[in-house]
Formats: structure tokens, sequence, C-alpha cells
């Protein structure tokens, strides 16, 4: 999707002909798999690199592979209604260009550019309106899906609930997303950051407790650069900037939050800020920076750790980048036993509201959280020391304060463990509609054992 296309997106003349070329894509993805012929798991083929952490022995590579390329189309944004239409290919930053000139931008914009829309849905979506609106999926108005059999349905919170819901974090192993529509949000040219930075965690999260009860800003995140600094990161929409900067280079944006106490960017270069810097894969002296900063970035690195995985990706003991939640009044216990354990800076949070108790999560599990707010942690690039899986620490720690991960990541989790935190119940109940042959995976097979190559 080019920004050409944006007119032709946003007028209603050749609307008939969009909709005709996507039920065509459609159709021939769900005619690949009625006429299947083989009994082997299939996955999916995308042009974008998958934004799950790359792993060396991922048994998923060997897949008979259904394309998915082609769905990479926006289909119609609403500028009165405030929702955009697109399939699940289209990558946020292709959303933004096109969404960004009428004043508008999805909620929940991920931090890389390449993200896709599916991907969003299908993995996990957070970012710094979480706060607000929960996740990427909690925005989400209706989707369409392609069975494994090869039947097109269409789901939504009042037509088939549980699906439309069970959807967010089945990684592809409940259909295939065809169609996405989701909320948009009134957007101003700059985003104003002011950078408020306290020496306790209990200051920290009071300060958080305000912003989230007062609504009183646009994105709100932060970092935990030590026991003893956390910046929170304060962005407010505006119309005008003074100066804006620019983070594409020689300095990568999250290394100039301890050192600012105000900054102005555009609303463009503020939704993907951390696209560059935020997983530290950048180089990291000035002249290798200045010859190839601006070449290295997510979709990059992603793309050569992918293709060149028996080189680039390490047999044993992969440095560890995990995405947690936290419940709000647990995450004094859990940073406790983090700075003792881990001590490794800084720690990216993401304030995350509660919208729901997610189907797709057990009611035992539910029935230990109160907190109307998760703080969303990850850490990037943890080395793992011999002999020691941190993976497995962090899961464990985890269980202790009644938290959760994303399961983009190497998974550890022993299958009775696993489906205690997951809701087998409305997982299989949905599965048995969608791929009652198991064509793409169960849940547990695809993240915690076909990832690493059992």
């Amino acid at each position: 999707m080019t920004m050409e296309s944006v007119s032709s997106v946003r007028g209603s003349g050749e609307s008939s002909l969009r909709e005709a070329l996507h039920s065509a894509r459609v159709e021939a993805i769900a005619r690949q798999l009625r006429q299947r012929k083989g009994t082997g798991p299939a996955s999916f083929k995308k042009k974008s690199p998958p934004h799950q952490v790359p792993k060396r022995n991922d048994s998923r590579r060997g897949d008979e592979k259904v394309d998915l390329g082609d769905l990479d189309q926006i289909l119609e944004i609403d500028p009165v209604g405030l929702t955009c239409t697109a399939e699940p290919a289209v990558t946020f930053d292709q959303v933004v260009q096109a969404t960004l000139p009428l004043g508008l931008v999805p909620f929940i914009v991920p931090e890389h550019k390449t993200i896709t829309l599916g991907g969003a849905i299908a993995g996990c979506s957070i970012e710094s309106m979480s706060f607000r609106q929960g996740g990427f999926h909690d925005t989400c108005l209706e989707y369409e899906i392609i069975t494994a059999k090869g039947e097109v349905l269409h789901c939504s919170p009042t037509d088939q609930p549980l699906m439309f819901q069970m959807l967010h974090g089945s990684f592809g192993t409940l259909g295939i997303l065809s169609r996405i529509r989701f909320k948009l949000v009134r957007a101003a040219p700059y985003v104003r950051m002011t950078y408020e930075t306290y020496p306790t965690l209990e200051a920290f999260q009071q300060a958080i407790w305000r912003h989230f009860s007062a609504k009183d800003t646009d994105y709100l995140d932060g970092q935990i650069f030590s026991p003893t600094k956390h910046v929170l990161c304060v962005g407010h929409f505006v119309e005008k900037a003074p100066y804006v900067s620019r983070y594409e280079w020689l300095t990568a944006y999250c290394e100039t939050i301890p050192r600012r106490a105000e900054d102005y960017l555009t609303t463009y270069d503020y939704l993907f800020r951390y696209n560059r810097g935020v997983t530290h894969a950048r180089p990291q002296n000035l002249l290798a920076r200045a010859l190839f900063g601006k070449l290295i970035h997510s979709d990059s690195v992603l793309r050569a750790a992918n293709r060149f995985h028996n080189l680039l990706l390490p047999e044993k003991d992969p440095p560890v980048i995990v995405d947690v939640f936290v419940p709000f009044s647990r995450t004094a216990e859990f940073m406790d036993w983090y700075h003792r354990e881990m001590r490794h800076y800084p720690v990216w949070c993401v304030p995350f509201r509660r919208t729901r108790d997610y189907e797709w999560l057990t009611p035992r599990w539910w029935s230990g959280m109160s907190d109307p707010l998760f703080l969303d942690l990850a850490v990037y690039g943890l080395k793992q020391p011999s002999g020691r899986n941190l993976y497995k620490e962090f899961e464990d720690a985890l269980q202790r304060v009644n938290g959760t991960k994303t399961l983009i990541s190497y998974n550890y989790y022993d299958e009775e463990t696993f489906w205690s935190i997951w809701n087998r119940e409305t997982y299989q109940s949905v599965k048995q509609r969608t791929d009652p042959d198991n064509l793409f995976r169960d849940l547990y097979t695809k993240t915690c054992r076909a990832a690493l190559g059992l």
C-alpha cells in the first residue's frame, strides 16, 4: 500500500472493485486449503519478517506454507466513523502513512514498523496508549477468518464472540485472518514528550496511577534504568512544535530518555520511536553507527536472523527477550526478584488497562487478579550464564505473582502448567470449529515445542 493509493482508499468509486479483488484473494487461499493433499502441519508465509523471536531449531521452517503475502491491501478508511478495514499483511507503517494525512491513527501502534495487523492480533500488541485502550485487539471491531477447511467466516464482539476473542494470542493456530476492521483516533501532527524521573518504584507506580486515573495524557510508557532510576514518558498530541527531534542514525530514542526533560517528535516518528534501539540491535561504536546506523533496524535484523539462523542464532543459551504482564499490585514483588536475580537494564514498562477478563486465560488465573491495570515489562538482550535457563526462571517468577507472558519468545512450560494459565476449554471450543484436524498445530505445540524443534 503506497501513499498514492490513499485517495482510492478514501473514495467510494472503487469500493466494489477493491472488494472483488479482496474476495478473489481470499478464495485463492481457501481453495488451496480445500484442495490440500498433504497430512503434515502448515504454517504461513508473509512478506514481512515474523516478529516472534527467531529460534535456531524452529521446526516450523520445514512446514508446507500457505502464502498470505497478497493479503496486503487497505480496503477502506472511514474518516467519519473513525475506522479502518484492511487485510492482515498490511503493516502498521502502511496504516499510519495512509491515515495520518487524514489526522487519524490506530489507537495502538506497536513499536516496529513491519509488525502486521494480523500479527498484532494473532500474537501480542501493546504500546503507550494501552493504559487507556488495552491491546490492539481491544480496538478491533470485526474479523474475517479462513478456516483450515477453506470456509470463510465472520466474527465480532456480538457475532460468534468467543471466536472473536480467542483469535488474539492464538498464533495462527485457529485459522487465517483475512480482513480486520478496527478503530482509529484523531491525532495531531506532533507529540510533546515530558520525562518524569523517580528514585523509587513506589513513586514511579504512584505517578502511573495518577495518569491512569486522571486520563490526562495521550500516551504513557516508561523505562526502568536501575533500582533507583525510573523514567515515565508522558506524551501529548500538539498542533505545533518549536522543534522536532529525529532518532534515525547516530542516536536511538531510548538512549535520550534518561537525559532529557522534554522533547518534540512528529507523530509518525513518535509512533515508531523504538523501531531502532529498543532491542539493542544497533552498532555500539560511533563509527559503526555513522556507517550502518540507518540500515540496522527491527526489519533488517529480523530478516537476517530468520534467513541465516544457522549462522546468526546461538545453538544454546540464547539471549533473553521476554515480554511479561504483572498485576500492578504485585509489581514491587516481581521487581525485587528481578533486581536481585537479573539486574539487566533498561526494562521497558507499558501500563496496560484490563478491559475484560480475557477468555484465553483460565478462570483459575483470573481468580487471583483483582487489579484494573497490568504493567507490561519488556527485557531485551539479557545474556544467559552457562548452566541457567533464565527463560524458565522468568516463568517460575511470574507464577509466584500471578503474572503471565507473551509467547513470542522461548517458552519452557510443561503442558499441565501451560493449560493452567491458557484456557484449554475455550481454545478447543473454537479449534473444533476452525481447525478440527489440527492443520495449524495447537497453541502449546506451536509455541512451546515446535518453536524449539521438538
